[in-house]
């Protein structure tokens, strides 16, 4: 069994550290610590996860595509999910935020 390119795990960590740091996409989530309502639970980390994961696009060489688009469609949903008056533009898709496995 092969292991995750270097990019990606690289791209992973960096987003795990955003995350934890509470600057993921600075301007959207400007004022709002999502981290006490994210981290208080494990339903909504797992969604953060699965989210980045899902949207995170990969090339043949393993070189990772799209890493700012999947932190700000993470920080879209933390946005909805903290602030309710949020809109999501544009809406999720069902792929996206699919969770998968057991």
């Amino acid at each position: 069994m092969g292991h995750l390119p270097v990019d990606v795990r690289a791209s992973l960590r960096l987003f795990a550290y955003y995350l934890a740091n509470g600057t993921i996409d600075v301007d959207l989530l400007d004022g709002v610590d999502y981290r006490p309502a994210l981290f208080q639970f494990g339903s909504p980390l797992e969604q953060v996860f699965a989210i980045y994961c899902n949207v995170l696009q990969v090339d043949a060489n393993g070189e990772v595509l799209n890493e700012a688009d999947a932190q700000y469609r993470v920080a879209q949903w933390i946005r909805a999910y903290c602030d309710q008056s949020y809109q999501v533009e544009p809406p999720f898709q069902a792929w996206e935020t699919e969770l998968h496995g057991p």
